[in-house]
C-alpha cells in the first residue's frame, strides 16, 4: 500500500510532479466512470465545478466507484480527487458566506480543493479555515479556528479507508499539518490576485497554486487562450506568482508537452496540466520516479 492515502501529497512530498487529468466542465459523474477512472494514468484527477455542474449526488457515486474499482497499481485505495469549487476567492466574506459549497465536497471524500479566481488573503484564509475541524490548532494564530462542523465524518471517512476519529484526525491540509491528507490549491488569474499574490501564497495551509492564464488573459483584452510565451505583462505576472510558489514552498501547477516537460521540471513546476500521458510518462522518466502508475 502506499505511504500516505494521499498519492498527490505523497509524490509532492518526494519531490515528484504530480500530473492531472480531469476537464474543467462536462465531468462524468456516475458510478461506472469512478469504477473506470479508478485505474487512470494520472496522479490525480480534477473534477471542474467552477463551470461544470455542482453535482454532489454525482460526485458522492463517482468517488463510491473509484474506491470499488480500486486500489490504484502504486497501493493507493483510489486516485486523488481535487475539486474546482464554484465559489471565487475574491474576498474573505464572499469565500465565508459560501463556505458552504467546501462542506458538502469535503462530504463526498475527496481529497481536496481548489479556489478559483484568488484575489485576497482574506479569501484565503477563509477558505482554509472553511476546510478545518476547529480542534486543529497549527496556523490558528493566523487563519483563526476551523469552522468545519461535525456530520461529513459518517460519508467521508468510509472512502477513505478509515474510522471517523480517523478521519477528523488526517482531514487536515498539508504541510501545514505534515499528517494531514488534504491538498488545497489556488488559481491566480485576475490583475488583483497578481497585485496581491506575495500575501496570498504566504497564507498557511495552501499546497499548491497556479497563474490561470485564460481568465487573466481575458481581463488583459486577449479573447484567444493565450500560451507561453506569455506577453511581457502576462510573464511577469508568471514569473510573480512563480517566484511567491517557491519562497511559501508551494508546488506550482503549469500545462505542458511531452517536448517541454523535461524544461519545466527542471525549472521547478511540480503539478502539470495538459491531460496528456504522454507528457506524464516523459516527465516520469526525467524524474526517475519509481512509484508505479
Amino acid at each position: 500500500m502506499g505511504r500516505r492515502l494521499n498519492r498527490a501529497i505523497e509524490l509532492l512530498e518526494a519531490d515528484q510532479a504530480i500530473y492531472y487529468d480531469g476537464p474543467h466542465t462536462g465531468h462524468v459523474l456516475t458510478y461506472d466512470q469512478g469504477r473506470a477512472d479508478a485505474r487512470t494514468w494520472a496522479d490525480y484527477i480534477n473534477v471542474g465545478m467552477e463551470h461544470g455542474a455542482f453535482d454532489m449526488t454525482g460526485l458522492e457515486e463517482y468517488m463510491r466507484g473509484l474506491l470499488d474499482g480500486g486500489p490504484t497499481r502504486s497501493g493507493h485505495l483510489t486516485p486523488t480527487v481535487i475539486v474546482e469549487a464554484p465559489v471565487n476567492g475574491t474576498d474573505g466574506q464572499n469565500v465565508a458566506f459560501n463556505a458552504w459549497q467546501f462542506r458538502q465536497i469535503l462530504a463526498r471524500g475527496v481529497h481536496g480543493i481548489l479556489l478559483c479566481q484568488a484575489e485576497t488573503a482574506d479569501a484565503v484564509r477563509e477558505f482554509v479555515r472553511s476546510c478545518r475541524f476547529p480542534h486543529h490548532k497549527a496556523g490558528t494564530e493566523t487563519l483563526g479556528t476551523g469552522t468545519r462542523g461535525r456530520g461529513s465524518e459518517p460519508t467521508a471517512a468510509p472512502i477513505w479507508g478509515l474510522s471517523q476519529e480517523e478521519y477528523f484526525r488526517l482531514a487536515e491540509p498539508w504541510p501545514l499539518n505534515p499528517q494531514g491528507e488534504l491538498l488545497l490549491g489556488v488559481k491566480i488569474e485576475s490583475p488583483a490576485g497578481v497585485a496581491h499574490a506575495d500575501d496570498i501564497l504566504a497564507m498557511p495551509g495552501l499546497g499548491f497554486a497556479e497563474l490561470g492564464p485564460g481568465d487573466l488573459g481575458l481581463s488583459l483584452g486577449y479573447t484567444t487562450l493565450q500560451r507561453r510565451p506569455y506577453p511581457p505583462e502576462m510573464e511577469a505576472a508568471r514569473a510573480k506568482v512563480f517566484a511567491a510558489c517557491k519562497r511559501n514552498k508551494l508546488a506550482f501547477l503549469e500545462g505542458a508537452t511531452p517536448d517541454k516537460i523535461s524544461a519545466s521540471l527542471d525549472e521547478g513546476v511540480r503539478v502539470i496540466a495538459g491531460h496528456n500521458p504522454e507528457t506524464a510518462k516523459v516527465g516520469r522518466a526525467h524524474q526517475k520516479r519509481t512509484m508505479p502508475v
